[in-house]
């Protein structure tokens, strides 16, 4: 059994490795590469970069220059793949259209929804590879035909969350060789290989959000998203006048036009039914019971009923204590105690201890 899984020596299992152009996939394709793996980076191209800072960028531009120059000096053969229009329409789109609707989106899991582990995935399963590598901090545990996910080595660069998506058997068939390694630990192998990107720094923000603020490119893609309304407080009181509200997101403070008030006002509703905002005090905010939709479940025999585990809905938050209950695909967590900041198009995503259960999306 080599160190991918698989029953036959290294040279006979041919594993696409998904290359960024950043330090971990790099790491994790020349890693592969000298334990003798047969291997083929595959960068895809997501979106035009010519105007995008260097420390924002995934894949465009002078990142996938980058792979190439890593597959060249490591001598395995390198592929570019033009995604662009796969990217707009299952990535861009639904996040214009998120917004649209009131909802703060999540581009990074739909990414790896969409383009990486359904159109790479197949990708690579055509060209006649045993696995797809990516560079993500996640565990992957268990046999060819029950894999489960697990939180990384590495918590503070954990990746799980954002894996929460990746179906039962898309996980029986990627492969996450950076799970057991901490980030410092990449870095120090980058500098082992000599390649020249150890030193570049980790993607930032949103990819393809070229200018400061993402408000631009949804009034770029649809200029007419934008209709003026109300902003209202608890009581239903009209405070003010809102410039459309694809604007705002769930706990905005900032740019509410509610600066002048003695007490701090939040977005804490976006009723898009009525084009109106609705804000109150930061208390306001904290929930316990979030309620989801369209649930991907990892967790196997796991019963997901009055499940005593934990959750989060942020990647960069700690998962919190509480109760889980699924039934025909919708579900309720009940933390222990209130949080803030739940947004409908957001995650919430369940763990018990370290394994990944699964996730649904946030109504």
């Amino acid at each position: 059994m080599n160190s991918l899984g698989f029953n036959k020596s290294e040279k006979d299992t041919k594993v696409v490795v998904a290359m960024s152009g950043g330090v971990d996939s790099s790491v994790a394709a020349v890693m592969l590469k000298n334990e003798g793996y047969d291997v083929i980076g595959i960068t895809l191209k997501l979106y035009n970069s010519s105007n995008v800072s260097k420390n924002k960028t995934c894949c465009a531009g002078i990142d996938i220059q980058d792979a190439q120059k890593v597959a060249n000096q490591n001598n395995f053969k390198h592929l570019t793949l033009d995604y662009q229009n796969k990217f707009f329409d299952g990535v861009i789109n639904n996040f214009v259209d998120s917004y649209s609707n009131g909802e703060t989106p999540l581009p990074c899991v739909k990414c790896n929804q969409t383009v990486k582990f359904r159109d790479l995935l197949q990708e690579s399963i055509k060209i006649g590879a045993d696995t797809l590598v990516t560079g993500h901090y996640a565990r992957r545990l268990g046999s060819l035909n029950d894999a489960s996910l697990y939180k990384a080595k590495d918590l503070k660069k954990d990746q799980s969350f954002f894996l929460f998506a990746t179906l039962k058997e898309q996980l029986n068939y990627v492969r996450f060789p950076l799970g057991n390694y901490e980030k410092s630990e990449i870095r120090l192998l980058a500098e082992k290989y000599n390649l020249e990107i150890s030193s570049k720094p980790d993607s930032q923000d949103i990819c393809f959000v070229t200018s400061d603020s993402y408000r631009n490119l949804i009034n770029n893609l649809n200029p007419n998203i934008n209709r003026e309304g109300n902003i209202y407080n608890k009581d239903g009181k009209i405070l003010g006048k809102h410039d459309g509200i694809a604007n705002y997101t769930i706990g905005q403070r900032k740019g509410t036009g509610m600066s002048g008030n003695k007490q701090a006002l939040y977005v804490i509703e976006i009723d898009k039914k009525n084009n109106s905002i609705i804000v109150g005090s930061r208390e306001n905010l904290k929930q316990n019971t979030i309620k989801f939709k369209n649930i991907n479940w990892l967790g196997g025999a796991i019963n997901p009923k009055n499940l005593a585990c934990s959750a989060k809905i942020r990647s960069t938050q700690e998962d919190l204590p509480g109760v889980l209950n699924i039934d025909d695909n919708k579900g309720t967590f009940i933390f222990d105690r209130g949080i803030d900041g739940t947004s409908p198009g957001q995650a919430c995503v369940f763990y018990k201890n370290d394994q990944l259960l699964g996730g649904g999306w946030i109504i």
